[in-house]
Formats: structure tokens, sequence, C-alpha cells
């Protein structure tokens, strides 16, 4: 509906216009006052209503305790506050020093998913501080979050947002506010689910760690360990490996029936691989066959540690079939 404004008054006041932080009275003639409910006054298209966002933040310093992924806080935003879950993200570790993106989002680069937001005192740093023993622990320059409302809200493109904890004790001598940071791309799709989130490409890594149980021939072995017997192994074929004796390798398919697979050797075993293997082979023949306790017990004296394999992949969190992702 588009009606007239006939005059304008500021605390019984004529004015001839008003801004921003002004209380003005407006008046509108030949419009029907029921058609009227408390909300917002804007130009068309400079607000939109969303269900998520993507924010760029920062923490509060004087917030204590960390900020965990998953975890719920109050979100301001606009001139709404309502309760919000949070995912954090940063740019992939080779890109933690990359340029800081003022007011843009890329959905091409790939970002690593965050138990929870980097900071000096976080789990997460300190157990890289454990890891690399001299020097400061590197933090990302940027970080994200995505924002998940309890109901929508509408608010300004690239305005302020704000995630408190606003349920602590008022009393206690604690800092509320946990970080701030600004929306760079909101979700109006009630769907964002389905149709928005599987553009955003944020990864987990994933580590799964087996045993080498035999030499086949110089190009192949059999492993063990790293898959339950349930599992489908048709779906990891092809993946590459890695043995810790240095060599790489292909799952090629499984072997039998006990979530054992057959691992190809494109350039061959090396010579004291095979040894190692064919030692540990000969001594649980002589353990005994059938005599199971026996072998275990010679397999926790010997001092020869066995052959582990290493298969590493990435999973995007928002992919629908759950591709594994190597380099």
């Amino acid at each position: 509906v588009t009606k007239k404004v006939k005059s304008m008054q500021m605390f019984h006041t004529p004015v001839t216009y008003a801004m921003q932080g002004d209380r003005v009275g407006i008046c509108v003639t030949q419009f029907d006052p029921k058609l009227l409910e408390r909300g917002l006054i804007c130009t068309p298209e400079s607000l939109h209503t969303i269900h998520a966002a993507i924010i760029s933040l920062k923490k509060i310093q004087y917030f204590r305790g960390a900020l965990q992924t998953k975890a719920k806080f109050h979100i301001t935003v606009g001139h709404e506050t309502v309760m919000g879950r949070v995912m954090f993200f940063s740019p992939a570790p080779a890109d933690f020093n990359e340029e800081i993106q003022e007011n843009a989002f890329d959905f091409d680069k790939d970002y690593l998913y965050q138990e929870e937001y980097l900071s000096k005192d976080s789990n997460s740093s300190k157990e890289d501080k454990g890891n690399e023993q001299a020097g400061e622990v590197q933090l990302p320059r940027q970080q994200w979050a995505l924002l998940e409302f309890e109901k929508p809200v509408t608010c300004p493109k690239l305005c302020l947002v704000i995630g408190s904890k606003l349920d602590t004790d008022i009393h206690a001598n604690t800092c509320r506010l946990a970080f701030h940071g600004v929306l760079l791309q909101g979700m109006e799709d009630k769907n964002y689910t389905e149709t928005f989130l599987p553009k955003l490409k944020v990864y987990k890594l994933k580590h799964k760690e087996g045993q080498v149980e035999r030499v086949m021939d110089d190009y192949s072995v059999i492993g063990r360990s790293l898959f339950k017997k349930e599992t489908n192994i048709q779906i990891f074929v092809g993946l590459k490996v890695k043995l810790s004796t240095g060599e790489d390798g292909i799952i090629d398919s499984g072997f039998g029936q006990s979530g054992k697979f057959k691992i190809r050797i494109p350039d061959g075993l090396k010579p004291e691989t095979k040894t190692l293997l064919t030692v540990a082979s000969k001594k649980k023949s002589k353990a005994g066959k059938g005599d199971a306790t026996k072998e275990e017990e010679n397999s926790k004296n010997d001092p020869a540690q066995p052959i582990t394999i290493s298969l590493l992949f990435k999973r995007y969190v928002f992919d629908t079939q759950k591709k594994m992702i190597q380099s």
C-alpha cells in the first residue's frame, strides 16, 4: 500500500525529514490503521528475512571458556535477539595467513570444519601446541560460523551480529558477550539445508588406521583392522593408502568376509618390508595352529611393531552423497 505523507513531527515539533536513530510521528491519511502492525520501516529490498546465515566473527577476549560447535547462543541481529546454533569453520591450514575478505564470502573455496572457534586458549590450539614444541601456535587470520536460527529474523545485509550467553547469572563477575561479527550471507529459503548448504564446502579430515596381515606377492598385501566386518569395502575401493614403511598403495578389493582387504602396491614392496612381513608370518605359524591365546601373547611380547596402513580422506559436511575425497 502506497500513501502520501502529509506531515511529520518529532516531539510535537514539525520536521521536514527524519534519519536513522530519530523518533518520528508520521501523518498518513486515507489509511486503515488496522492494516498496520508493529514492525520495521525501510527502503524496499534493504531488509531480508532469513533462517540461517554465514558470518565472519571474532571472539570477545573477556568471554571465558571455549566457543563450541553445535552450542546455542543468544544471537542479536537487526532489532531481534533469537536463539541460534553455531558451526565454526576456518580456511584450510595452508591458507591460515590469507588476506581477510571484507564483507564477502567465497563459496568456491574449501573450508575446514572446527569443533570450536580457534583461539590461544582453545583445546584444539593446546593440542597443536603440544605437537609444535617451539614457536607460537598458528591461528587463522579469519574464521567463520554458520548460524541456524530457531525462528526467522529480519535484518539488513552486512549487519552486526552479537553472540551472547544471556542465561549466565547476571550477578557473576563474568562477561556474557561471547563473539561479534558481520553477517555475510543470509539464507532466505526455509529449506536451506537442501537448497543452499550443499554449496558450502566445509570438510572434515578423516583418518583410519589398520595393519598389514601378510604379503600376497611383490605388488600386493592383505590388510586388516581398517574396517568393521559389516562395512561395505566396495565404497573404499580405489582410495589411496600409505604403509608405515613408506610404500603407497591402493585399496583393490575386499578379501573374505571378516573385513580384510587387498592392497595393490604399484611400485612394489621394498625388500626390507617383505622381510619384516615374512618374519612376522613365520612367528605366527610357529605359535601353533588354533592356539589363539599363545599367538596373542607372542604378539604382545614381540618388540617388532606391526606395519600400519593409513587411510586419509576429506568428507564434505553438507554433501548428501557423503563422497570421500583425496588430493
